[in-house]
């Protein structure tokens, strides 16, 4: 099978949606595949033996990780393009990359399937201000959605807010996941003199952009809070973003300079996964995510997720057994269910190694069926 997956963001910007992307097509490839990944190029980006890729030109964001793709300007893109005969394109954003699945889709003749991941309405309020002006952007991403041929999203709580947003077709739950990963003794070593790592002090990590939308100013009164009730801990986090600057001045501003460390942007797989190996605790009461990768990449280093009650993010896990659960994204409520749970964490921890990493060959195996279903439903249409 010949698949092309689509996305708006390559490596080194690991965001979760890229990293979801990167996943199908190694593990896709590894099964017998032939699958490109195909997004905007990065100029920093490493070099993949294992990948294949057809990288379109593209512009840097100022200020963010991310670039914007150029199809339109990338001949040398467009012919690598047209030489591959794709039996089923995957858009994995629904934006430039987006439509150009859909542009090949209807070239080929081909079955199109997309992938809602985010709360698309949430990110154009905090970048426009204007609720008209996002809902207008929303419901062009509904019109898109509404011409492919399946539409997934990563769990129960995604698919409600995409029929929230005006969807009204079929959505198929499939969900994203991780695999156990050893990190190499070198890697794990320069990452506990990086974060003078001790034992005998709770490790709080946060890992992801470092905006408001992932409440990661709660995590920092929160820590204020348990820093004036002299519990012990560090936190780290790892990660940039619009707010990075401002959360570290609001660090500074709550004298928690000797308890915080922000080690910023991290593209090297292995030290992240060093980092979730050491810690006790990935703190990430977020309401905006929906599956985040980090909570299972975490699970499967043997490390629970704080998460907030009601969140998308706290889907099918259990307060005590193999998460933390607060009982609102207040920074009080977040402290609390920290300073209560420190006593449990590897326990907590050891059942959700056991019960949240789901392997990405066992994903695909699912992922190759439907795929199958779609091209031969596509193909008996076109007969």
């Amino acid at each position: 099978m010949i698949v092309g997956q689509f996305c708006d963001s390559y490596p080194p910007t690991l965001d979760g949606v890229a990293r979801v992307t990167f996943s199908y097509c190694e593990t896709l490839g590894k099964m017998g595949h032939a699958a490109y990944y195909i997004a905007p190029k990065n100029p920093d980006a490493p070099e993949y033996p294992f990948l294949n890729t057809i990288l379109s030109p593209g512009v840097k964001i100022p200020t963010e990780q991310w670039h914007v793709g150029l199809p339109a300007f990338g001949f040398k893109y467009r012919k690598n393009l047209k030489e591959i005969p794709f039996d089923i394109v995957h858009a994995q954003s629904p934006f430039i990359a987006g439509h150009e699945a859909l542009r090949i889709a209807k070239k080929l003749n081909v079955p199109l399937v997309s992938t809602f991941h985010s709360k698309y309405y949430d990110d154009f309020l905090q970048r426009t201000h204007s609720k008209k002006i996002s809902q207008l952007l929303t419901n062009n991403l509904i019109e898109f959605y509404n011409r492919c041929d399946a539409v997934w999203a990563v769990n129960d709580g995604t698919a409600n807010v995409l029929r929230e947003y005006g969807f009204g077709g079929k959505i198929t739950v499939m969900e994203n996941g991780t695999d156990l990963e050893e990190v190499p003794p070198k890697t794990l070593e320069r990452m506990k003199l990086r974060i003078k790592y001790s034992k005998n002090i709770p490790l709080l990590i946060f890992v992801g952009r470092h905006n408001k939308q992932k409440n990661i100013q709660g995590v920092l009164e929160s820590c204020k809070i348990l820093k004036d009730r002299n519990v012990d801990f560090r936190l780290v986090t790892a990660g940039d973003g619009p707010d990075f600057d401002k959360l570290v001045k609001l660090c500074y501003k709550l004298d928690l300079d000797d308890k915080v460390q922000f080690l910023g942007h991290i593209d090297d797989r292995a030290e992240i996964m060093a980092l979730y190996s050491l810690a006790d605790l990935l703190v990430f009461p977020s309401l905006y995510d929906n599956a985040p990768m980090v909570l299972r990449e975490a699970a499967a280093m043997g490390t629970p997720g704080l998460l907030v009650s009601g969140s998308t993010s706290a889907e099918n896990l259990v307060d005590g057994k193999n998460a933390l659960i607060a009982a609102n994204d207040s920074p009080e409520a977040i402290a609390g269910r920290i300073q209560n749970g420190l006593t449990i964490l590897k326990e907590v921890g050891a059942n959700a190694q056991k019960t949240i990493p789901v392997s990405w060959d066992r994903i695909m195996e699912k992922v190759i069926d439907e795929y199958t279903a779609l091209i031969r439903e596509k193909q008996s249409r076109i007969r």
